[in-house]
């Protein structure tokens, strides 16, 4: 993490690479990952090539491959028929129209919706109903009289309701029959909200015919405390959420419905018919216009900024609002100086205190961690991911890495102490270690993580800028890594530092893009990487004749007291893309490339035009409150 350490940091990682790996001319393949593959508005995974970007989404419904470049779909397998039975959407949506058929007809009540269109394309609402006495059967509901008279003729003492009008309209008892249910007790008891008093009647069908009379009304055989019979309109008619009219049966209702527009049909209260378009673009909430397909909404919310679209049901699809995760670290187990750094922190969303340092190479580690911290953080909806140090010292990681049990006990008394303070994860930053320790170090990091997402800790982990023409001979397998930990830290300063013996910048903008590409040619996916960002200067001193005689750190906070302080030229150095400052003083002349406003914003804009998935600054603390004004407008 510490930019004073680079230098160290190289010569061991060069130094005992040349001991034991021979030099490779062989260019690295570049995979940069160019296709998201998204399930709605959750983004799945990354992908260098396009077929295996598709082939990944067919695994899924819902699913589609964007270019991440323009966000535009080049692939998706979105349905375009929706089966509701029953009033409830099934899970699965179908591609084709016969698969969404084949489906429906195995439910009673069924629809089939075309979510490219409005309205429905099927339905299998019955139309006639066939009782048995009071009691009817699931499988006696039929599109046709005729089918209904037909199972009848089974059976005895049966009759059939239209379902459009409620009516009992034909039965197979004979009037001797009837005349002798009439004869008996009443059983049959209307009620309605309207009557005052309940109406009795003996025979099912003379109950039938005054229930049909009254609004509302059911009928309950008092023997068995069952409802026999229901006058009351399910279906539903609303435009705009009220109320405009009800009828008995879907049929009837559909008609209606297409006369007003945004209207919908309820049954039983679940929605099962709308006029409006089924997607519908937002933007900060506000809607915007809605759309027939999905891809016409896309190309329209991509023609705006901060927009997502959703479905009829409120469902987010798709999300252009993309918004960068900040992270920060302290540099420090200090509470009063941890919280004193995010409350003028606007926007943070992790912070990481320096709380645990391998001590020895037996697995030891200093704990300097603090659970009211982390209290005091989360009470800020801040996540804490304590920074895991090294000293950065090669010789003793190298001796820890060749211990197991040195390694098991460090990762659990590290995990332990970690679930029992209640952080959220853990970033490691082992830095200087020996190249020749590259697969003992990513064995470690695997094993750390397995431990870590055991007990839904995330995990990160912090590598140097470098360059993707000598990663293979330092200790740090990118492509490795990658697919073990959560998130990569791109420490993507001290481009120039302490021992370098040219002046510079500490991280041109130039290099921190350059860097950016190195590390997704790895085949990192975007999401998973954070851009480290410099919240400090490098100065430069000069003597009369020219010469570096040396530099020092300066944190940004400090910069506008030097500049008020001596007068100084500003240039712009094409170079860095950043402004040059010089002034003269007691016979030196000082140089420092500027870190303002315009180069956090210029970085974090970095950051979106690669889809990272945040940046993180070092460190916080260093930095003028006005930082963090950029920062929110900009994330």
């Amino acid at each position: 993490m510490t930019y004073i350490k680079k230098c160290l940091t190289l010569l061991l990682a060069f130094g005992l690479f040349f001991q034991v790996i021979p030099f490779s001319n062989v260019t690295a393949q570049d995979l940069t990952t160019k296709y998201r593959v998204y399930q709605n508005d959750s983004l799945l995974k990354e992908f260098s090539s396009l077929n295996q970007a598709k082939n990944y989404a067919n695994s899924f419904s819902n699913s589609y491959v964007e270019d991440v470049t323009t966000r535009e779909w080049v692939y998706s397998n979105f349905p375009q028929f929706e089966v509701i039975a029953n009033g409830n959407p099934l899970q699965k949506k179908y591609n084709s129209y016969d698969e969404a058929l084949q489906e429906a007809q195995k439910h009673d009540k069924a629809i089939i919706k075309n979510l490219h269109k409005t309205g429905i394309v099927w339905n299998n609402f019955p139309n006639f109903v066939l009782y048995q006495g009071d009691k009817t059967l699931p499988e006696w509901t039929f599109e046709t009289l005729e089918e209904a008279k037909k199972e009848a003729s089974k059976w005895g003492n049966t009759h059939i309701i239209d379902l459009q009008s409620n009516e009992w309209v034909w039965d197979n008892v004979s009037q001797e029959k009837k005349e002798e249910f009439r004869n008996q007790d009443p059983i049959y008891e209307i009620t309605a909200p309207s009557l005052e008093k309940s109406i009795k009647s003996s025979y099912l069908e003379d109950a039938i015919s005054e229930a049909l009379k009254i609004e509302d009304s059911l009928i309950v055989n008092t023997k068995t405390k069952q409802e026999v019979y229901s006058n009351v309109k399910t279906i539903i008619v609303k435009q705009s959420d009220r109320i405009i009219n009800a009828f008995y049966h879907l049929d009837q209702a559909i008609p209606f419905a297409k006369n007003f527009v945004r209207t919908s049909i309820e049954h039983h209260g679940k929605e099962i018919w709308f006029n409006d378009p089924n997607y519908e673009v937002l933007q900060q909430d506000n809607s915007l216009k809605k759309f027939n397909t999905i891809q016409e909404a896309l190309q329209f919310a991509l023609s705006e900024e901060q927009t997502k679209i959703i479905d009829r049901r409120g469902k987010l699809l798709w999300d252009n609002s993309s918004r960068l995760t900040f992270w920060g670290w302290n540099g420090t187990s200090n509470r009063a100086t941890i919280m004193g750094h995010v409350d003028q922190a606007v926007g943070l969303d992790v912070d990481s205190p320096t709380w645990f340092k391998l001590s020895n190479a037996t697995g030891e580690f200093e704990d300097t961690s603090d659970a009211e911290t982390v209290k005091l953080l989360h009470e800020k909806g801040i996540e804490v991911h304590p920074l895991v140090h090294n000293q950065f010292d090669g010789k003793l990681t190298s001796a820890f890495l060749a211990d197991e049990a040195a390694q098991n006990k460090f990762i659990n008394d590290l995990i332990n102490k970690s679930v029992k303070i209640g952080v959220d994860g853990l970033n490691i930053d082992f830095e200087s270690v020996y190249a020749s320790d590259r697969d003992a170090y990513t064995a470690f990091v695997q094993k750390i993580t397995d431990a870590a997402h055991k007990n839904n800790l995330i995990i990160s982990i912090d590598l140097p800028r470098g360059s993707v023409a000598w990663n293979h001979k330092t200790a740090y397998d990118h492509e490795a890594l990658a697919k073990i930990v959560d998130y990569i830290m791109i420490m993507a300063y001290d481009q120039h530092w302490s021992g370098s013996e040219v002046a510079g910048s500490v991280s041109g903008l130039q290099w921190a893009e350059q860097g950016i590409e190195e590390f997704l040619s790895y085949g990192i996916s975007r999401d998973q990487l954070i851009l480290g960002i410099p919240f400090y200067i490098r100065e430069w001193k000069f003597d009369s004749n020219g010469n570096l005689v040396g530099n020092r750190a300066i944190y940004s906070y400090a910069v506008e007291d030097l500049l008020k302080e001596n007068e100084y030229t500003s240039t712009w150095d094409e170079r860095f893309n950043q402004y040059k400052i010089e002034y003269h003083k007691d016979g030196f002349t000082y140089v420092f490339w500027l870190e303002d406003e315009k180069t956090v914003e210029a970085r974090l804009e970095l950051a979106k035009k690669y889809s990272l998935g945040g940046v993180a600054a070092w460190r916080l603390g260093q930095e003028p409150a006005s930082f963090w004004n950029t920062i929110i407008q900009t994330k």
